[in-house]
Parts: structure tokens; sequence; C-alpha cells
């Protein structure tokens, strides 16, 4: 049997996941990690993407925007701005959502505060999109 590691993602509104894990893989800002149960601790921030983890030998997807992950030999907590399940996703808004922001984007200035609202705005689009194709494998 597998080792197992504690998740736990929360945002301000809800418990997302709370179980034990085999493996984690979350989009740290400095770039994609992977934890095991046993990992050595740290706290890194998130950017919005896929966390991906594996439970009963079933990988599982969430779409997560912002935040942090802290990591220590037992668990493994993020605390996003956001976090859903690929199945809770609305493929139709988030298409809409990322059609809005590739809009703004040509109507902005690389250098303007707008633009890097509409930069943020099509990442987590583009994560909650990647997510959702999940759900339908």
């Amino acid at each position: 049997m597998a080792k197992t590691i504690q998740l736990d993602v929360v945002t301000p509104d809800r418990l997302v996941v709370a179980k034990q894990v085999e493996m984690v893989v979350a989009p740290g800002s400095e770039g994609e990690f992977g934890v095991l149960a046993g990992h050595i601790p740290f706290l890194s921030t998130l950017r919005s993407g896929e966390l991906r983890y594996t439970a009963e030998g079933r990988v599982n997807y969430l779409a997560v925007t912002g935040g942090f992950a802290e990591v220590n030999f037992e668990k493994v907590t993020v605390l996003a701005d956001s976090a859903e399940e690929a199945r809770e996703i609305d493929i139709d808004r988030a298409q809409k959502a990322k059609e809005r922001a590739e809009e703004r984007l040509r109507l902005t200035k690389s250098e303007e505060a707008d633009h890097a609202r509409a930069q943020a705005a099509l990442q987590r689009a583009l994560a909650r999109l990647k997510v959702a194709e999940k759900a339908k494998l």
C-alpha cells in the first residue's frame, strides 16, 4: 500500500478537498511542484492552473486560482482564492470568460493595469478549461 499524505484545499467559501492522497502536483508560482508523503517542508505561492492529486489510484483535477501551498511531512494545505473540481466547471462560461479576456488584451497596452487584470482573467479561464476537459476523459 502506498504511503499517503493529507491534502486540504480551502477557499474563502468552502473546504474543497480533505482526504488522504498518494501524490499532489500543484502550479507553484515558480513552476509546477509535486509532493509525496514525507516531503521536506516548504511554502509556495500559487499561480492559476491545474492542481492534480492521486487518491486510491485515481487522478483527480482541480482548477485553482492564486493562493498558497504549505507542505510538511504529513500534510499539504492549499489556501486558494478559488478552487473547482473538473465536474463543477461550466465550460461555456469559462469559454466566454476566455474570449472576454482575450478581447480586453487586444484593446489594452501591456503597461496598463487593465492589461494585467485581463491577463490574469485569461489564465484563470484557461486553467478552468484545461481542468474541465479532464472531466470528459
